[in-house]
């Protein structure tokens, strides 16, 4: 379980696949991933657009990293919009956008989830948002709206290397992100079929 406002991380192995479980729905989970092998290699938003040519995930596409390897593969999906543009939400945001200085924010939930791990980069990669329901507007300009998500909708997610994963379970109860209010996800991993 990921409670809201929380982060966890977990190993998983090669073959197997991570099921991400947006229990009461409209829960947003930022999501990043690395190498076990090389911690240097992790899940790369902007090389993911690149490699997909493609601003959205559909079934099949591969999460691939900085190094524009597939680290995983998107399997299932029955929400069918995520995002993998914005920056996780952190102490910045909340201070300069919102005058609060003491908001959970994702950024420090990742963080603390993979120092479990004794793992602790430079900088934390940007995340997949899964269930994030961002559009664009007539202008081009980015407009968030709630989640489309409904108690149950999960997305699974294939290892196609050992990692290292953390997901989080977005903070932002300010903003329509998560519908308004922060829940729980929950995460499976499930044996290679």
């Amino acid at each position: 379980m990921v409670p809201g406002y929380e982060g966890r991380a977990t190993r998983i192995r090669k073959g197997e696949r991570l099921c991400i479980i947006d229990i009461e729905g409209k829960q947003v989970g930022d999501f990043i991933c690395f190498n076990l092998n090389d911690l240097t290699e992790h899940v790369s938003p902007v090389h993911m657009r690149t490699c997909l040519s493609s601003i959205r995930l559909k079934e099949g596409d591969y999460l691939y990293s900085n190094r524009r390897r597939p680290l995983m593969q998107l399997v299932k999906d029955t929400v069918g919009r995520h995002d993998f543009f914005f920056a996780a939400c952190d102490y910045y945001r909340y201070k300069i956008d919102f005058g609060l200085e003491d908001h959970p924010n994702c950024h420090d939930n990742l963080t603390k989830a993979i120092a479990q791990y004794h793992l602790h980069p430079p900088y934390l990669p940007d995340p997949i948002n899964w269930f994030m329901n961002n559009q664009l507007d007539e202008n081009w300009d980015y407009v968030i709206e709630e989640p489309l998500s409904k108690p149950g909708d999960y997305v699974e997610i294939e290892a196609l290397e050992d990692c290292l994963i953390a997901l989080a379970a977005c903070s932002q109860d300010l903003a329509p992100v998560n519908g308004w209010k922060v829940t729980p996800l929950k995460m499976q991993i499930l044996a290679p079929i």
